[in-house]
């Protein structure tokens, strides 16, 4: 029997007078390959050698080893020997190229990389090369001494414990050297986590201030450590690879992205942590990202999921590809954030990428929400531990051509329930992908240095102030805005709902000539080269969307007209309002310029008045800068369309109207009149209100549902997408904002005054 395998590992390098073998052997065989390598490749001039076997990392016997006591004994020896991990490594045979688990081997044999041990006489015999020996970094006792001394693990485990843990972990990062980086997979979890310095006197301040038993708190906190976290298996991450593709195959023709972008983020900042921060559309993002970090041998994000997904059997297998699960509510357990924010902070210090979603669920109106700041503020107090010199977050804009939950998303919108995820759920999600969708496009944003936004970590564990969380947040939202590519779904959604009536595949042509020069003018990024001057490229794209019933089409004229149903305008709004961040500047300003046609003499201070007053109705929808930042943000918009907009303000009437109305595209009627009819309805039903009236959320925004169908239908509001959950509950987060603690007649004249400011901007 020969070791010779391919490709050769090398003896270890560093001088010893003394060589300690820790060996990771599954089996009888594996054990004598080690013994073999060890033979056959000892230099002739080196010293004596120990073996100590480990407890087997894959495939654990009955009766396991007890390598502690004997690395005592070694310990208490004379010298300062070299101690080696070893293993053999088992590959999966290589297919195009490719070394990767089909679902063939698990239906046949298992998991080739973790062969029993008839298979691996098997695999040994017919395919040597399959077979690899992996050293891990060497390193001598007083070394490893050191190092434990200093992680302050001496505290909870001795060095034995210590050096059989370090030994597997070692092992790992040799491994995966040579399978790859997409199976960077965290090893011994709870061992490193309890093991460590902050956990313990955490658990110890706990358990003094509810007057609880350590040994309580301590157990407490692990069974949610093991509730929690993540338990990544590569035969599984190979598996789901397969599956992801066979997916997302059935509904769309491809995942665009662009590698150096993905490239660029890992050669500039890999040396750090890194957190993926996705706009939430689908519950299809988080398969792409994988898929496309899979398809890099990039390591895979540590997803923060939701509780809902933890059902069988769709909970155990997003386990194993990376999702860890977190609780919907756990704001009196002390010991379950306790427990949470150390798992988020090992996770930095390992540099694991993690992913989750700032704005909690995925957005139902296709505009990006607001940010929830929790997971944020838990990084941030990790990163004031010190876990880590700084810490990357990543802007991820995944977009769509369509989306296959869109009919689920407008129900939900329009006020039902949302469908409890489940086996059910699942099966109709995945017979829905039998439809054509187009493609899906991904885009890096510029990464956001934690260390440049808020300094080097203090080595508090304090979360900085609320403020500069919110500011890290803003910066994400608009990296994501900004690295949001226009579609051509998008585009024709908007000039279908701006019409507001049938077209022609030629008329929405013309009707599009102006935005994609706008588009063109601004450099705005897009999915594809913007075909759509073309009638046949229309053509192509408004047939998959009456495909799957957004458009609507009629032949019974002179040539086929194109139209959105009453019933299905959520549904186009839905991706017309993917990009309507674009045009809020015109938008504003254009509602603006018509403010200040209304003074006879210099318009400019009402035209700005009229700039900041929209801005503030608004704030609760869009990613507004500062004032200052905002107005400049107004004045480059129009220095680039009008550069004589100064004067027609400051001359006002008739001159300021011209320039509002000759501004080209015109799109404040379908960026603004949805958001301001939602606002509008809100305010009316706040206004009938009694002071006294403590009717909750909930109610008031079934009050707007049934006040805004009525006000539909006496064609009081143009848009059916303003009768929107999301937009309702937006405009009650303004209504608070504008009226505080106000009580009794003041709070009344408040929502009064409010209602007239909406409307008054409405009738512009």
């Amino acid at each position: 029997m020969s070791t010779d395998i391919a490709p050769p590992v090398a003896w270890p390098p560093q001088p010893a007078d003394a060589y300690v073998f820790l060996i990771d052997a599954s089996s009888k065989l594996e054990y004598e390959l080690l013994e073999q390598w060890i033979d056959e490749h000892r230099p002739p001039d080196a010293g004596p050698i120990d073996r100590i076997r480990l407890q087997a990392s894959r495939r654990r016997r009955k009766v396991r080893p007890r390598p502690e006591s004997v690395i005592k004994s070694v310990l208490a020896g004379p010298g300062d020997p070299l101690l080696v991990p070893l293993r053999v490594v088992w590959m999966v045979s290589e297919r195009d190229g490719v070394r990767a688990v089909r679902l063939r081997d698990l239906l046949s044999f298992g998991d080739p990389r973790d062969p029993d041990p008839v298979r691996q006489h098997s695999i040994y015999s017919r395919f040597p090369e399959r077979v690899r020996v992996v050293v891990g970094q060497p390193a001598h006792v007083s070394d490893v001494r050191r190092r434990w001394s200093e992680s302050g693990a001496d505290q909870v485990s001795g060095l034995a414990e210590y050096i059989t843990r370090e030994a597997a972990l070692t092992l790992e990062v040799a491994e995966r050297r040579l399978r790859g980086y997409r199976y960077k997979v965290p090893k011994l979890v709870k061992e490193q986590v309890l093991s460590k310095p902050q956990f313990r006197a955490g658990i110890r301040e706990i358990a003094r201030k509810e007057n609880r038993s350590i040994d309580t708190v301590e157990r407490r906190a692990e069974r949610y450590l093991a509730e929690i976290g993540a338990s990544h298996s590569p035969f599984v991450i190979d598996l789901v690879a397969g599956l992801i593709r066979f997916l997302y195959t059935r509904g769309y023709t491809a995942i665009n992205y662009q590698p150096d972008e993905l490239a660029s983020v890992y050669d500039r900042f890999g040396n750090h942590p890194l957190i993926f921060l996705p706009a939430h559309k689908s519950h299809f993002d988080r398969l792409t990202l994988q898929h496309i970090l899979y398809e890099n041998d990039r390591p895979l994000n540590h997803t923060a999921g939701g509780i809902n997904l933890k059902f069988f059997p769709i909970g155990a297998l997003l386990r194993r590809t990376g999702v860890f699960f977190i609780r919907r509510s756990f704001r009196d357990n002390e010991i379950y954030k306790f427990t949470l924010r150390q798992y988020i902070a090992y996770l930095l210090e390992k540099r694991f990428p993690i992913e989750w979603y700032m704005e909690g669920g995925r957005s139902r109106s296709g505009k990006l929400r607001a940010p929830r700041y929790g997971m944020l503020t838990y990084v941030a107090e990790a990163y004031n531990m010190g876990v880590a010199d700084d810490v990357i977050l990543v802007p991820v804009s995944i977009a769509y051509d369509q989306i296959h939950e869109i009919a689920d998303h407008t129900r939900e919108d329009k006020g039902e329930a949302k469908e409890k995820e489940s086996i059910g759920w699942l099966l109709k999600t995945v017979r829905s992908l039998g439809n054509r969708y187009g493609s899906i496009y991904v885009r890096f944003g510029d990464p956001i240095s934690m260390l440049e936004e808020i300094g080097p970590a203090d080595h508090s564990g304090e979360a900085p102030p609320d403020i500069e969380i919110r500011k890290m947040a803003f910066k994400v939202a608009v990296g994501i805005n900004e690295a949001t590519p226009i579609t051509p779904t998008s585009l024709i959604a908007l000039a279908l709902l701006g019409s507001g009536h049938a077209l022609t595949t030629t008329q929405i042509t013309e009707y599009l000539e102006p935005y994609l020069e706008y588009i063109d003018d601004r450099a705005l990024p897009t999915t594809i080269e913007l075909d759509l001057n073309k009638p046949a490229e229309v053509e192509a794209r408004l047939e998959l969307l009456t495909d799957n019933n957004v458009v609507q089409r009629t032949d019974e004229g002179a040539e086929p007209v194109y139209y959105i149903d009453q019933d299905k305008a959520h549904m186009a709004a839905y991706y017309r309002n993917t990009v309507i961040h674009f045009f809020l500047l015109p938008a504003i300003a254009e509602l603006a310029a018509l403010e200040a046609a209304e003074m006879d003499g210099d318009g400019t201070e009402l035209f700005w008045e009229q700039v900041l007053e929209i801005r503030d109705l608004l704030k609760f929808e869009f990613f507004f800068p500062t004032k200052k930042r905002f107005k400049q943000q107004i004045t480059d918009e129009l220095d680039r369309r009008a550069p004589d907009w100064e004067a027609a303000i400051s001359e006002g009437g008739d001159r300021a109207a011209t320039l509002a109305t000759t501004l080209r595209p015109l799109v404040a009627h379908w960026v603004l009149r949805p958001f301001l009819e939602a606002y509008a309805v809100v305010a009316d039903v706040l206004a009938d209100l009694d002071p006294s009236d403590n009717t909750d959320d909930e109610a008031v925004i079934k009050r707007a549902m049934g006040l805004g169908k009525q006000y539909q239908l006496q064609s009081r509001i143009r848009s059916p997408e303003s009768i929107s959950k999301s937009l309702f509950e937006n405009a009650l987060k303004l209504a608070k904002n504008r009226t505080g603690d106000l009580s009794g007649p003041d709070l009344v004249a408040a929502r009064r005054a409010l209602a007239a400011e909406i409307q008054d901007v409405l009738e512009r």
